[in-house]
Parts: C-alpha cells; structure tokens; sequence
C-alpha cells in the first residue's frame, strides 16, 4: 500500500492513463472495433492538439496556485482578431504576432488585476470571460469575416502527407508539449512555479519573485489559448464567434483528471495530455456505443469528482503514513 501511495503521489497522471486504457478497452468492445479504426484515430487525433494545447496552459497555471476562466474566449478572441487584420491587408505573420500579443495583453491583465487587489484569480478571469467573448463579437460585426484564401493553412492544419493520420497541428502540440515540460522539469523558473504554488510564502521568502511568475503563467495560459484557437478556425476556413464555449471548464477538468492538484503545486504535462484524452475518448467513444451524447458532461463530471476526491484521500494518507513514520 505504501509502495502503490508513493508512485502515486510521484506520478499522479498514471492513474489516469489506467483509466484511459479501460476507457479504450471498454469503448473499442462496444464500438465493434470502431474506435481504434484508423479514421477514427485520425479524426481524434486531428481535435487533440486543439483542446490539449489550452488543458497544458491551464495546467501550468493551475500548478502555479491560479486559475483562468477566460481561456474559450481568448480561444475566440485571438483567431477573430486575426481574421480583421488579415481582411485589413496585414500580412499573415505579423498578423499572427499580434494575436499572440494581444493574447499576453489579456494574460497581462489577469495577472496584474489579481495579483494587484488580491482578487481570486476566480473571479478576475470571470469577468475577463465575458469581455474577451464580448470583444470577439463586437469585432466580428455579428458576422464571421472571410479568410483569405492564401493562408499558409498548410503548415497549422493540413495531414502531414496524403493519407497520414496526423495533422500539422499535431507537430506544432507535440513540440509545445515538449518544450512546456522541460520548461517545469528543467529550469529553476520551473522550480519557481511549483513552489510558488505549493508554498507561496515559503517561495516569497526564499527570494522568489511570485508575483512574475504567477503574471508569466497567465500570459502563457493565454497565449497557448489563442494559438490553439487559431488551429481551429484554420482547420475550419471561418472564425465563429461561438467557438471555445465551455472549453475553459472542460481544460480544467483535463487537468483535475490528469492529477493536477487545486491547491497548486502538483502536476505535469503529461497529465494534461492524459486528461484530454480521457475526455475525447468519452466523447467520441459515446456516440460510436450509440449512448445518448448528453451524458458526456454527466460522464466528465463524476470523472472530475471522482479525481479530486482521490487525490484528496492520497494526500491524507500520505500526511498519515509520515506522522506514523516519525513516531
């Protein structure tokens, strides 16, 4: 039991990839096969890196003691933003560098304001939510702007050769994925982002500047939003004012069931990625088994009680096993 708590504690996200594999098992039995059936992986894999790029900026924010709750509107804001600028004669790349840094902008903003007047991050990137969506329609004109039809859509969202089974999108996901983890495990500004959120005080008084770190997540959790929303108004060819709506909740659970702690502190990337997957695996899984789709959200909610609840009782058993230990 000891032994099984310490990997646990050590490697929260194992749980959830034992879950996704009997989701797997599960669904591919009741779907007759069609679930691993080389379409059906290539459409899952092709929404993937859309949903999980957003889960990997919560994530890191979540593990450094915040939230944002403004994440599926800047998913909306940024590509819509582009899509002006793009119909206004701005060429693509610069176009693109602005959306990111309107993006931080708004990460900027969250960070500052709930750092600044000691708001919970709750609350500021609530309001945040509204404004960034209200923005994105106000800039549409009520109607989705016209892409130009010489975007490099080629190098975001096309398959990565005639018949492949993985999208661009899917390189540009992998080499974020990468490059986030070694960012946490690698670098002391890694370091600084868990203990600022498992031990904030204890951070501030060691010398670590909490106040930029937790402001530098937020522009990373945006601007890891934004660009997961241009990868999906490129795959789509139209900039919906609509899209990203609720994808704040579910990049939240992503990381919950993945074994990111609420407290902060606890978390991994790979725990994110893990977390998508269970939640597309359900989605699609659901309607291969012919199950009435509404009970997707039933299905991620239990999922994410059931993750918090665990968690939870991990962390007093272990509190439990070393009170023992030091008697």
């Amino acid at each position: 039991m000891k032994r099984f708590l310490k990997v646990y504690l050590d490697k929260p996200e194992l749980a959830g990839l034992a879950l996704l594999i009997i989701l797997i098992v599960l669904f591919q039995i009741k779907s007759n096969g069609v679930l691993l059936s080389f379409e059906n992986i290539r459409g899952i894999m092709g929404l993937l890196p859309e949903m999980a790029l957003v889960a990997i900026g919560v994530t890191i924010l979540m593990i450094c003691g915040e939230f944002d709750l403004s994440v599926g509107s800047v998913f909306a804001l940024m590509p819509m933003s582009m899509a002006v600028m793009l119909n206004d004669g701005i060429p693509f790349s610069l176009s693109l560098l602005l959306g990111l840094a309107l993006c931080a902008v708004i990460g900027l903003i969250n960070g500052y304001v709930t750092l600044q007047f000691s708001i919970p991050s709750f609350i500021t990137t609530l309001g945040m939510l509204f404004i960034a969506r209200s923005l994105t329609i106000v800039i549409s004109g009520g109607f989705p702007p016209l892409l130009p039809d010489n975007l490099p859509t080629w190098l975001f969202t096309d398959y990565i050769w005639q018949g492949a089974i993985l999208r661009m999108s899917f390189l540009w996901f992998a080499l974020i994925a990468i490059v986030a983890t070694a960012f946490l495990s690698l670098t002391n500004f890694g370091n600084w982002i868990r203990a600022v959120g498992g031990f904030n005080e204890a951070a501030a008084s060691m010398g670590i500047p909490v106040r930029r770190v937790k402001i530098v997540c937020f522009m990373l959790c945006s601007m890891l939003a934004g660009f997961a929303g241009l990868l999906q108004v490129l795959r789509l060819g139209s900039p919906l004012p609509s899209i990203g709506e609720g994808l704040e909740l579910q990049a939240v659970a992503a990381a919950v069931i993945g074994g990111t702690a609420l407290a902060g502190g606890i978390g991994t990337v790979f725990g994110a990625i893990i977390g998508t997957l269970l939640i597309r695996t359900i989605d699609n899984g659901l309607v291969l088994s012919r199950v009435d789709a509404n009970w997707f959200k039933f299905a991620i909610g239990m999922l994410t009680m059931f993750a918090v609840i665990a968690n939870a009782w991990m962390g007093k058993m272990s509190r439990k096993i070393k009170v023992e230990a030091h008697k």
